[in-house]
């Protein structure tokens, strides 16, 4: 066995295994290599969320899947994901409870509809209930 030291892509080509694409190495899945550490792959700027042709935000209390208990849900809100994690952050500490941005949604904890409404009106947003 020879003491030299071979990176992950080096020993595929070597076997035989590796792509046309070895020269790229997030392309054929590679992870981690001795030479590099850990690879990244280059992000995908995450597109804004779209808005409803009106133009309203829609509000939405939701229990599915989650064993019972409430969320609300805030969409259309256009802003770019920096926006969106300050409005969560401001409505979490309105309301004194969790909440997260998944997806270009707002996810509020618990029942506040009259306190969430409230705030995002003072932001300059115009709010409507969709759903139950």
């Amino acid at each position: 066995m020879s003491g030299t030291k071979l990176s992950l892509a080096d020993w595929q080509q070597q076997l035989g295994r590796a792509d046309s694409k070895a020269e790229t190495s997030s392309a054929d899945g590679l992870v981690y290599s001795t030479d590099q550490g850990r690879i990244k792959t280059p992000a995908t700027p995450a597109e804004p969320a779209k808005g409803f042709a009106d133009g309203k935000l829609r509000l939405k209390r939701e229990t599915k899947g989650r064993n019972g208990k409430a969320v609300i849900t805030i969409a259309g809100i256009t802003e770019g994901p920096q926006r969106l994690n300050e409005i969560a952050a401001l409505l979490k500490k309105k309301c004194g409870c969790g909440g997260a941005v998944k997806d270009g949604v707002v996810e509020i904890q618990g029942d506040n509809r009259e306190l969430i409404v409230a705030e995002l009106e003072k932001l300059g947003y115009s709010c409507k209930w969709a759903g139950g």
